[in-house]
C-alpha cells in the first residue's frame, strides 16, 4: 500500500503553500507547524515532509528552531529540505532532529559533493529532491532552471547509493489538478530500484487510490489537506 507523507512549507516559521513554486503566490494558513505536525501523527501518518522556503531561497537553513519542536513529538520521522548547501548544513539539520534530509540543488550544481555525502551517510538518509520544469531540474527554490532531467541525476547518483528520490512536477504543485501520473509510472518502471515520492497536484482521495493502483509507493500531500480536500480521516487507511 502506498505511504502518504503529509507536507508542511515553511516561511517564518509559519505553515504556507506556494502555487507552482511561485513565491509571490503563497498561502499563509496561519497554523502552528508543531500542531500540524502533532495532528497529523495522531492519524497515524508519522512521516513528515517538511520544506524549509527561507532555507531554500537563502541557500542556508533559517527554520530549524521549527525542525526541532517537530522532532520532539513522538513517533514522528521527519524529512527536511532546504537551504542544505553545504556539509555543515546537512550536519545541521541532522542534529536538529531530521531522519531524512532532501539534497536539491547541490545534487545538480555540485554532483562530487552529492556523490560525498551518500558514501558519508547513505542512500537510506539522503533522499535526492528533483523539482521539474520544461522536462528540465530547478534549483534554489525553483528560481533557476538547470541544463539536467530527473534522469540525467538518478543515472548519476545510483551508484553511488540514491534509492529515494522525490520528484515534482512544478507545473502541478499547489494546483489541485491532479499529479502527472505519466511522469511517475515512466520513471518507477525506467529505475525499479529507487522508491520514488510523487510530489504536487494531489486534489482527491481518487487520485491517491489511482497513485496506490499503479504501484506508486510514496506520495507527498499537502494542499489537499490544509483546504479541506483531503481529511486526515481519509488518509489513515495509509497511515504505517
Amino acid at each position: 500500500m502506498i505511504e502518504v507523507i503529509p507536507a508542511i512549507d515553511l516561511i517564518d516559521g509559519k505553515c504556507v503553500r506556494l502555487s507552482q513554486g511561485d513565491y509571490d503566490r503563497c498561502t499563509d494558513y496561519n497554523l502552528s507547524p508543531e500542531d500540524m505536525a502533532k495532528r497529523f501523527a495522531d492519524h497515524g501518518l508519522t512521516r513528515i515532509h517538511v520544506v524549509d522556503l527561507d532555507g531554500a531561497k537563502a541557500s542556508s537553513p533559517r527554520n530549524l528552531h521549527t525542525l526541532e519542536q517537530i522532532a520532539r513529538i513522538n513517533g514522528v520521522t521527519a524529512e527536511w529540505g532546504g537551504g542544505i548547501k553545504t556539509g555543515q548544513a546537512l550536519k545541521d539539520v541532522f542534529n536538529a532532529g531530521a531522519t531524512y534530509a532532501i539534497i536539491g540543488s547541490i545534487a545538480a550544481r555540485e554532483p562530487q559533493l552529492m556523490t560525498e555525502w551518500l558514501q558519508t551517510y547513505g542512500g537510506e538518509k539522503l533522499i535526492l529532491g528533483a523539482d521539474v520544469r520544461n522536462g528540465k531540474v530547478a534549483v534554489s527554490g525553483w528560481l533557476e532552471e538547470t541544463a539536467d532531467t530527473i534522469d540525467d541525476l538518478l543515472a548519476r547518483f545510483i551508484p553511488s547509493g540514491l534509492s529515494q528520490a522525490i520528484c515534482t512536477d512544478i507545473s502541478k504543485d499547489g494546483m489541485l489538478e491532479g499529479p502527472a501520473f505519466g511522469m511517475y509510472t515512466r520513471l518507477q518502471e525506467a529505475f525499479p530500484d529507487v522508491v520514488f515520492t510523487v510530489s504536487g497536484g494531489i486534489s482527491s482521495i481518487g487520485d491517491i487510490e489511482r497513485l496506490d493502483a499503479l504501484g506508486m509507493r510514496r506520495v507527498i500531500t499537502g494542499k489537499a489537506i490544509y483546504e479541506g480536500h483531503l481529511t486526515l480521516k481519509e488518509l489513515q487507511r495509509y497511515a504505517r
